[in-house]
């Protein structure tokens, strides 16, 4: 275990190295500083998730909410973890940003289903948390004082995420609605105003997994998928119009063809849920997440 949360820190030290050199390209346009922001922010996230998940299938009597022995796993070669793979770590994977849902073939989403007896009881329970935790975290000192860090506070962007890499940890386990591994923020002149929480589950998780978290007739969860990164002499062509999570190739065939390393799945899974709004369309709105911009 120690040397898993070494191993963890190493990563995260690496990428904040990365994220340095990044920043200063603002100067050369505003296009590369917003792909990355996005991209840095979940690596973090994922991570910690990733330490998470080997840890969990170590520990014998895991309970049903917690077994990931019949989840879907990558075709690829990735590492076993719901993160992502050290070699897309960095500054070759600055290609997610903008418009979240607007992704085409290089974002997933979860089914609609057909709402079954309990589901909208289920739902409710998790925005009346979710309603507990914005409260809770109405003042993002409070968050701050809690050991939720914000991300890139110096740069401007439409919404912060205040994440907690203990929950992001722990959503590898098993699921709390009382502990969100984000916070969402809009930053209002010196202040933050707190609009929404941000829950994960592990990559490996297929539907199953993820309506026992929260209901599918209700929620859309999502996943960044079919990613073909340049080869390492080309990192910046990451931004497309090829590579990267906006290029055009979106298939194993064409990323070889190109010369590019293919990763099917990438991120953890994620949802946004917006529980201060007032109808269930509104809170579990994916539009607005589409509208969501990690910097902008």
């Amino acid at each position: 275990m120690a040397a898993l949360l070494l191993g963890e820190s190493s990563v995260l030290e690496r990428n904040n190295a990365h994220l340095s050199v990044f920043i200063q390209s603002k100067q050369r346009g505003d296009s590369v500083r917003k792909v990355f922001l996005s991209t840095f922010f979940l690596v973090s996230v994922s991570v910690c998730a990733s330490i998470g998940q080997q840890t969990s299938q170590s520990k014998p009597g895991r309970d049903a909410s917690h077994d990931m022995s019949h989840a879907v796993a990558p075709s690829s070669g990735m590492k076993d973890m719901p993160g992502m793979d050290a070699d897309i770590s960095g500054p070759a994977m600055h290609s997610m940003e903008n418009h979240h849902m607007d992704m085409g073939p290089h974002m997933k989403m979860t089914t609609l289903r057909a709402p079954k007896a309990g589901d909208e009881e289920r739902a409710q329970s998790v925005v009346a948390a979710a309603r507990q935790v914005t409260e809770k975290y109405k003042d993002y000192r409070t968050a701050l004082a809690d050991g939720f860090k914000i991300f890139l506070p110096n740069v401007p962007q439409k919404m912060y995420h205040f994440t907690n890499y203990k929950y992001a940890f722990e959503a590898a386990f098993t699921f709390n609605p009382d502990h969100p591994t984000s916070l969402l923020y809009e930053k209002q002149g010196d202040d933050y105003k707190l609009v929404g929480v941000m829950y994960t589950a592990p990559k490996r998780y297929n539907e199953n997994d993820l309506d026992k978290r929260i209901p599918l007739s209700i929620a859309q969860w999502h996943e960044h998928v079919n990613l073909c990164m340049p080869p390492a002499d080309r990192n910046r062509e990451a931004l497309g119009p090829k590579f990267g999570l906006h290029g055009s190739i979106a298939t194993q065939a064409d990323c070889d063809a190109n010369g590019g390393t293919f990763h099917p799945i990438v991120f953890n899974w994620m949802v946004h849920l917006y529980p201060l709004e007032k109808t269930e369309a509104e809170i579990w709105d994916v539009a607005r997440g589409a509208g969501h911009n990690h910097a902008d």
